[in-house]
């Protein structure tokens, strides 16, 4: 696992525009790259696990991502080799997006066993060309990064918070239980004023805070 730390921003991000698979043989072992977009941890974690539930029978599925927690404030970097040689895998596929300047991307890279070792070097040019292909397939675009918001009301102010979520444009989830939960995804640069403008439109009655990002 690799960690690294930046400032947020409301600078535009690099990420993938939606999900992206391609496929190639090696030596024939065959590699099939899948990237896809992940604003949370657990956005990537899903990614992987899907992945791995849908080739069960490869002989290695190996994930990288990385992805801003903490309200933006950290980038979450994350590889493993998935028992493949150390530092011919995982670490490959994490390079791509980093020299790519890719963030809340997650990748899989799934190998099928042909028969032929590879080598360290071999191995690593082909996690690293199937991660390629897949951001490749799945395109690369510009967004404005946003941070969850977690609003949890009683139905007497759910009305007031719908109507505020609405009038700032941002897509929202509601889930009307004993109270009602929302969540928004929010331009990070916005996300206080946003906050603040909920907690004075409910006089402090509804609790607001940031969503888990999976720190």
């Amino acid at each position: 696992m690799a960690d690294g730390s930046g400032a947020p921003t409301a600078d535009p991000l690099h990420t993938v525009a939606g999900r992206g698979r391609d496929a190639f043989d090696v030596a024939g072992s065959e590699f099939i790259g899948h990237a896809a977009p992940a604003r949370t941890i657990e956005e990537a974690e899903a990614f992987v696990a899907e992945v791995r539930e849908a080739h069960p029978d490869a002989t290695h599925n190996v994930p990288a991502y990385r992805v801003r927690v903490d309200d933006g404030s950290f980038l979450r970097e994350y590889e493993s080799d998935e028992d493949e040689p150390s530092g011919s895998a995982g670490k490959p596929a994490l390079n791509v997006l980093q020299q790519r300047d890719l963030e809340n991307v997650v990748v899989v890279v799934t190998r099928y066993y042909g028969g032929t070792n590879l080598g360290v070097g071999g191995l690593a040019r082909a996690y690293g060309e199937a991660t390629k292909r897949a951001v490749d397939a799945a395109g690369v675009v510009e967004e404005v990064p946003e941070t969850p918001v977690v609003v949890e009301t009683d139905y007497d102010d759910s009305g007031t918070v719908r109507g505020i979520l609405e009038s700032e444009g941002l897509a929202f989830e509601a889930d009307y239980g004993e109270r009602v939960r929302f969540e928004a995804w929010v331009p990070r640069h916005r996300a206080d004023g946003v906050r603040d403008r909920l907690r004075s439109a409910t006089s402090g009655r509804a609790e607001v805070g940031a969503g888990d990002e999976g720190a």
